[in-house]
C-alpha cells in the first residue's frame, strides 16, 4: 500500500485555495530557500525537533540513538540532521517531552478519511483539499494516488508547488488537479540558484507546459526586500505571467520572519537575519508594477 510522510495538517485553511480547506503538508523539498519558514519540511524523512526549554539534561536521548545523531553541546542537545533518520527512538525515551518527531506516515485511505471530517465545510464554502509542503511533488506516487482518491470523493483539489519536478511528473499530476498554486521566486536563473539552491529553468518551463495543457493556475510570489523586489525582476516576472493563458490571479506574499525561531531548533542558520519585512509602500509599489502588466494582483492570501 502506498504511503506518504506528512508533517502537518492544517484545518480550516483559507489561504491555500478557494473556500475552507484542509491543507496537507508533505515532507521533502528540492529547494533550500533562504526565507523558508518551514525548514522542518525540507528533509523527506521525519526529523526530530529539540525544545531546549523542556530539556532536563538526563542524557537518555543521546544514549538511545542508534545512529549517533545526538550529542551534548554547551546549550543542550544537538541533532545532527546528516545522521538522523527520523526513527523516533530518542523522542520515545525522553521523560520531559523535549524531543518531538516531526513527520508521520499516512496511507491514502487514512488521508482521505482525515479530509472527510471537514467535508461539510468544503460543500458550504466551495473549499476542498490542498497539498503543500515542503514540495508535494517530491512524493509523486503518493500524491497521485491521494489526488485520484480525493477526486473520487468529490473534493476540489489544489497543489501548492515550486514547480521543480520532472515535466512528466507534473503533467501526470495536472490530470488530477483542479488548481495549481504555483510559486515564482525570481526570474534571474543565477539569482534563483543563489537564493534557493537551484536555477529556475525547469520551473519556468513546467509553468509554461501546465499553461499549454490548460491547467488552472494561481501564481504566488513572495516579496523579499533586496532579493526579488527590483523593478527589473518585477517587470520580467509580470511579462512572463501575462504571457500565460490560464492564470486565475497572482498573490503577492510579503516576506515575514515567522519561521526564524525554528532554525536554531534544527541547528540551521537563518540567512536573512538582517532583512526586514517589506513596508506597506514597498508592497504597494510591487503590486502596481505587476498590475501594469494587466495582472489581477491580490496582496496576501
Amino acid at each position: 500500500m502506498t504511503t506518504g510522510i506528512v508533517y502537518d495538517i492544517k484545518k480550516y485553511s483559507i489561504h491555500d485555495g478557494p473556500g475552507i480547506r484542509t491543507t496537507f503538508h508533505l515532507k521533502g523539498c528540492p529547494l533550500s530557500c533562504w526565507w523558508c519558514h518551514n525548514p522542518e519540511s525540507q528533509s523527506l524523512l521525519p526529523v526530530v525537533l529539540y525544545r531546549k526549554d523542556r530539556c532536563i539534561g538526563c542524557g537518555r536521548c543521546v544514549e538511545s540513538c542508534p545512529h549517533k545523531a545526538l550529542s551534548f553541546v554547551n546549550d543542550g542537545v544537538h541533532v545532527d540532521l546528516s545522521r538522523c533518520v527520523g526513527c523516533g527512538v530518542c523522542a520515545s525515551v525522553c521523560p520531559s517531552l523535549a524531543l518531538e518527531l516531526v513527520g508521520r506516515t499516512l496511507t491514502v485511505p487514512e488521508l482521505v478519511a482525515e479530509a472527510r471530517k471537514d467535508e461539510l465545510f468544503y460543500d458550504q464554502s466551495g473549499g476542498g483539499v490542498t497539498f503543500s509542503g515542503g514540495e508535494p511533488l517530491m512524493q509523486p506516487e503518493f500524491l497521485l494516488e491521494v489526488l485520484e482518491a480525493c477526486g473520487a470523493a468529490g473534493f476540489h483539489r489544489a497543489v501548492d508547488t515550486c514547480g521543480f519536478a520532472p515535466e512528466e511528473t507534473i503533467l501526470r499530476v495536472a490530470r488530477h488537479t483542479d488548481l495549481f498554486l504555483y510559486d515564482l521566486k525570481h526570474m534571474d536563473p543565477e539569482a534563483h540558484r543563489l537564493y534557493t539552491g537551484v536555477d529556475n529553468v525547469l520551473i519556468l518551463s513546467n509553468l509554461r507546459r501546465l499553461d499549454e495543457a490548460g491547467a488552472r493556475l494561481n501564481i504566488r510570489v513572495p516579496l523579499i526586500p533586496g532579493i526579488n523586489d527590483s523593478p527589473e525582476n518585477l517587470d520580467a516576472l509580470g511579462r512572463f505571467v501575462a504571457s500565460l493563458n490560464h492564470v486565475a490571479g497572482l498573490n503577492l506574499l510579503p516576506y515575514h520572519t515567522a519561521g526564524r525561531s525554528k532554525y536554531p531548533k534544527w541547528g540551521m542558520t537563518y540567512r536573512l537575519e538582517e532583512t526586514p519585512p517589506p513596508t506597506e509602500h514597498q508592497v504597494r509599489v510591487a503590486a502596481e508594477a505587476l498590475r501594469r502588466q494587466g495582472l489581477e494582483v491580490t496582496i496576501g492570501g
